[in-house]
């Protein structure tokens, strides 16, 4: 058993300190560019997953604090967000601004329709009576 987790926990500690360094933004790496960071992880797959979990990436406060006096997701209350990963739309002002946009639209249309239907509707009925006229 001890023999297995010797084996397992190292290659598992090198597995996710790849994929984290992959996945990691180029502006929350530190000390390092990117891809010097990938290449020693690979390389020296204990020590390197090791080096940047301590030192390769901003962690905890100095990731979530604002900068700019916005959220704590990385950007202003209604502005876009640094990391890059899009703002819920029922956060997003432009989206809601967008949508009430639409909806205009689609009122304005619906109104035309049923105008164009009106019209029709009684051109129909104008032919229609003076025939009803005629009969009564």
């Amino acid at each position: 058993m001890l023999r297995i987790l010797t084996f397992v926990l190292p290659l598992a500690l090198w597995v996710w300190a790849f994929i984290d360094c992959l996945t990691t933004p180029e502006d929350e790496v530190k000390h390092l560019p990117k891809v010097v960071w990938v290449i020693i992880v690979l390389l020296f797959p204990l020590v390197g997953s090791i080096a940047w979990l301590v030192a390769g990436k901003q962690r905890g406060a100095l990731r979530t604090a604002p900068e700019d006096g916005g959220d704590a997701a990385g950007g202003s209350a209604y502005g876009p967000r640094r990391d890059g990963r899009p703002v819920a739309p029922d956060d997003n002002p432009e989206f809601l601004a967008s949508l009430k946009k639409h909806n205009n639209e689609h009122e304005d249309m619906l109104k035309q329709w049923e105008a164009d239907l009106r019209r029709r509707e009684n051109e129909l009925r104008g032919k229609d009576d003076p025939d009803d006229s005629r009969r009564g």
